[in-house]
């Protein structure tokens, strides 16, 4: 009997693109999932309003393509946005509430901008944490993912951004200026909290089949009001993605897959934790190859 525990991984933005769906629609369940989604990719899918929703979409359809011969999750972990779709992936709302919260989540984080004007993110790489977060405060920045021991996002006003960059490269590091235009993740979303909050406790959340990981806590979350909690309270707070691929470790996981699009969150999670068979659907270009490679991983 295999003793594989597998982490099933739902990413955030930043990878979506216009065929991002085709592999999931080789699934005659999938395809049927999708003709009753909004899944257009007309117009600018990296706008929030609309990649939100996207993303989510393109998760839980690949999910309804293999959860057929997938062998059951021991965990699952979502990377912002994809922290929504967890829930999907475990049972606990269906595919069209997730899309319908993703697009309330996405106009509550647009929202902020009329308060807070002019947002953007930003990667730093090469600093400690502390010392990218001292950093990054003096320019009114906040970090808003950690994505490693001297890697992060960070979230700000925009007419700072160059600036800070410059003031990062001085300390011999890396930035790079991300294509989002809110600061997710930081205290510039905080007046979204409490109606994202209300908006999940009105949805029909049901029972919750596989732990979902908490960005903010990186502890598994099983109940209702919890999931409520830090699905709400992760707009304005930092997400410890570093933190949540370690917990996973310490979970026993042994196999991860991501559902995508793309793989960025596979390729962090084998960067840190090699000992664990890592790879994304965006790796295969048929169903039958992710199924025989998660028979594979999950006999070794």
């Amino acid at each position: 009997m295999s003793r594989a525990r597998l982490l099933l991984l739902c990413p955030g933005q930043g990878d979506q693109h216009p065929a991002m769906f085709d592999l999931a629609r080789t699934s005659p369940a999938a395809s049927v999932l999708l003709d009753r989604l909004p899944t257009s990719t007309s117009g600018d899918i990296y706008a929030n309003r609309i990649a939100q929703p996207l993303i989510v979409a393109a998760t839980l359809a690949m999910w309804e393509a293999i959860r057929d011969f997938a062998p059951a999750p021991a965990l699952v972990a979502g990377y912002s946005i994809g922290e929504l779709s967890a829930y999907g992936v475990a049972g606990a709302i269906t595919a069209d509430d997730a899309l319908a919260l993703a697009a309330q989540r996405a106009a509550l984080m647009d929202q902020c901008q009329q308060t807070h004007p002019g947002q953007t993110l930003l990667t730093i790489t090469g600093l400690p944490l502390a010392s990218a977060s001292t950093m990054a405060a003096s320019y009114d920045y906040h970090i808003g993912i950690e994505t490693g021991e001297d890697t992060c996002i960070a979230g700000g006003p925009a007419a700072q951004a160059d600036a800070l960059q410059l003031t990062i490269e001085a300390a011999g590091a890396r930035s790079k200026r991300l294509p989002v235009e809110v600061a997710s993740h930081t205290p510039y979303m905080q007046s979204a909290v409490q109606p994202f909050a209300q908006a999940l406790s009105a949805a029909a959340f049901g029972h919750i089949d596989i732990p979902v990981l908490a960005g903010i806590s990186a502890t598994p979350v099983s109940s209702r009001d919890a999931a409520i909690d830090t699905l709400s309270r992760q707009l304005a707070q930092t997400i410890h993605w570093l933190a949540c691929m370690d917990a996973a470790a310490e979970a026993g996981i042994t196999v991860a897959l991501e559902l995508g699009p793309g793989s960025a969150l596979a390729k962090m999670l084998q960067n840190r934790h090699p000992h664990i068979q890592t790879r994304s659907v965006a790796d295969f270009r048929t169903l039958d190859g992710i199924r025989k490679w998660l028979e594979r991983a999950c006999e070794e």
